[in-house]
């Protein structure tokens, strides 16, 4: 028995290949479709295979009319009814050995069909309720701008809902990116410059990951208390993991005639903190921590609690994103961060994200830097400042 096979991209091809090459009293054996699943079906379109025999006898020979076409789906007012086709009419083909009716590629077709038509029943329900956005010409600008400059799309949508409120007030462009800078305003806390008149000895710590700046932090608040506070200022480090850092620090000391410490155990860190207690501020460098690292953070820890300073900053980086930003000031917080000192604002393509971080750590904003200069491209934060920052305005 010779059993020859046939592929087309339709059944009805298929079966006019089969009465061409084998004829008319030729008997089907076997048909099915050849791309399986919606998404091969979508890139590849339909195939079908028949597997069909000149030679093998049987009562019932192939019929030489052709089959009817298909009707079209029937739509309906609430949508496509995509089974239509297959409810309103069984499809059957007739074959030399046996008649098929609503194979097993039909019930596959039909599964999928019923699938895609829930979903896009789905995706249709979810348009009606997303929720629409009736915002003037100007809030929505001022809306892309709050999304450019890094703020999450939760904050951003939120201040403009409350300037929405005031729409009656806001008579100009203007007017409304002022109310928003003065919300802004209130989102953000600050802490004003280290205060070194109130207390001799103030202890201040600069934690944070590695790669954000703190040595060269340091050496500008050290270099400003000296230099132009006229301060009596003493450094502490403890970052003895990178020997390039300690020496960092000690060309900055003896330029500035500064007294430091180089410390690496809790002993060391009490007679370090003995020595300056005449000082009117010390400084106090630590290494970078992976916020990741717990043991390094405990360990950090025991450190500061031997020091036992007035003041924790975290020092972060403005490059990162809100998310890692966020993590971060959660992990520092173990130690005892205080306040906030953010870096490399020259670097930032948006500081939006500095709304997220304050928001969910409660920290401070103390001091911004934007450059590798010491001891200049340092400054206090404030707030008005950094809302026109985070609008592009500064």
């Amino acid at each position: 028995m010779e059993i020859k096979t046939y592929r087309a991209k339709t059944m009805q091809q298929a079966l006019d290949l089969v009465r061409h090459d084998l004829g008319v009293d030729a008997t089907v054996l076997h048909t099915r479709e050849v791309n399986g699943g919606l998404v091969r079906r979508l890139v590849g379109g339909r195939h079908y295979e028949i597997a069909a025999s000149s030679t093998l006898q049987v009562p019932s020979r192939l019929h030489p009319q052709r089959p009817q076409p298909v009707q079209p789906l029937v739509h309906s007012p609430s949508g496509p009814n995509l089974e239509a086709s297959f409810s309103d009419r069984r499809l059957s083909m007739e074959t030399g050995l046996v008649v098929v009716e609503e194979d097993e590629v039909a019930q596959d077709t039909k599964k999928e069909l019923r699938e895609l038509q829930a979903l896009v029943e789905q995706l249709q329900g979810q348009t009606e309720e997303a929720p629409r956005q009736n915002w003037p010409a100007s809030l929505f600008a001022l809306f892309t701008d709050m999304i450019q400059a890094d703020v999450q799309e939760e904050v951003a949508r939120s201040l403009v809902e409350r300037l929405r409120e005031k729409a009656g007030e806001l008579h100009t462009a203007e007017a409304a990116r002022n109310r928003l800078m003065d919300m802004l305003a209130d989102e953000l806390t600050v802490t004003g410059p280290i205060d070194t008149t109130t207390q001799s000895g103030r202890i201040v710590a600069l934690v944070g990951p590695t790669g954000v700046g703190k040595t060269t932090t340091i050496a500008k608040l050290a270099a400003n208390y000296r230099l132009r506070e006229k301060r009596r200022v003493g450094l502490i480090t403890v970052d003895t993991y990178r020997i390039a850092a300690v020496e960092q620090l000690r060309t900055y000391a003896d330029i500035i005639d500064l007294p430091m410490e180089v410390v690496s155990t809790p002993r060391e860190m009490r007679e370090a903190i003995d020595r300056m207690r005449d000082l009117d501020l010390v400084l106090m460098d630590t290494a970078g921590r992976s916020p990741r690292d717990e043991v390094r953070i405990r360990e950090l820890k025991a450190l500061l609690v031997e020091a036992n300073p007035d003041e924790v900053h975290l020092v972060l980086s403005a490059v990162g994103s809100a998310t890692s930003m966020t993590a971060t000031a959660e992990r520092f917080a173990t130690v005892g961060t205080s306040a906030l000192v953010v870096t490399k604002l020259d670097e930032a393509m948006g500081l939006g994200s500095l709304l997220t971080v304050t928001r969910n750590s409660h920290l401070p904003i103390s001091y911004l830097t934007n450059g590798q200069n010491v001891p200049d491209d340092i400054r206090v934060a404030h707030k008005r400042e950094l809302a026109k920052m985070i609008l592009g305005m500064d």
